[in-house]
């Protein structure tokens, strides 16, 4: 049972431009009753995201999760979805980056003069989204990468997306290294099937790894940079890191790294 009570000291959330996160109206605080039935952890989590303004704000736009923001705010500021590009969407369930991608790429519109195409995988089922093709697979199943170079309708695509998060064990080292070991799959992956000047971005955590990470990087694309979307959670170790301008199968020795 939820308490639901005005929240005075609540700011309207600001008004922007498509996709952004917005409201005109006050926002209520929703308070979560306790019960020893669930974790006093599990309590602060629901009534963190029962009063975070991007869920609210995904589901009034009709977005799958609230993640949709992170890559909105990404693509706003770096431009990486473009219409007719060709984008893999890895670790794509609920569906919030496909939808953008979709949308961005006007793969959701086939009437459009350059139509995209955005294929998207996932062990997880989730419901179908215009525009996007869905393979429903692990991604580390040795016939991934086969099946999903398969569905391109060219040999080569323009980006990779990757918010692949493997479930947690509550063990803070165990847990990062499974989520850098999911990233280092989605880079080698990237580096095979993107084409020269394609685009890489992919969801890390701070940890003590992560530089290793972006040295791989940085021997394939020009640009490597991390990124925190104002979406992001602040108190979250989670970060993006984007690394555009792709060198080719071969990569390169020249870098450039920008924070």
């Amino acid at each position: 049972m939820k308490k639901i009570t005005p929240n005075k000291s609540a700011k309207p959330v600001k008004s922007g431009k498509s996709g952004s996160v917005g409201s005109t109206q006050r926002q209520l605080k929703v308070k979560v009753k306790t019960t020893h039935k669930r974790p006093t952890r599990s309590n602060q989590w629901l009534e963190r995201h029962l009063n975070d303004p991007y869920v609210a704000a995904a589901r009034v736009a009709g977005y799958r999760s609230r993640s949709a923001f992170k890559l909105i705010e990404i693509d706003d500021k770096y431009r990486l979805l473009k219409p007719g590009q060709i984008v893999l969407d890895l670790g794509a369930a609920p569906g919030g980056w496909s939808q953008i991608a979709a949308q961005r790429t006007k793969a959701d519109n086939p009437a459009s003069s350059k139509p995209g195409q955005v294929v998207a995988i996932d062990y997880l089922a989730f419901d179908p989204i215009a525009g996007v093709e869905i393979l429903q697979l692990d991604f580390m199943d040795e016939t991934a990468p086969g099946k999903l170079k398969s569905m391109l309708r060219a040999p080569l695509a323009d980006v990779v997306l990757s918010d692949m998060a493997a479930p947690t064990t509550g063990h803070t080292r165990t847990d990062h290294l499974r989520i850098m070991g999911l990233a280092e799959a989605a880079i080698a992956f990237a580096c095979e099937v993107l084409k020269p000047g394609g685009a890489f971005l992919s969801k890390v955590f701070q940890g003590g790894t992560e530089n290793d990470l972006l040295r791989a990087l940085k021997q394939h694309f020009a640009v490597v940079r991390h990124i925190k979307p104002p979406s992001s959670r602040a108190e979250s170790a989670e970060l993006y890191v984007l690394a555009t301008g792709f060198k080719g199968a071969k990569g390169g020795s020249d870098q450039e790294t920008s924070a």
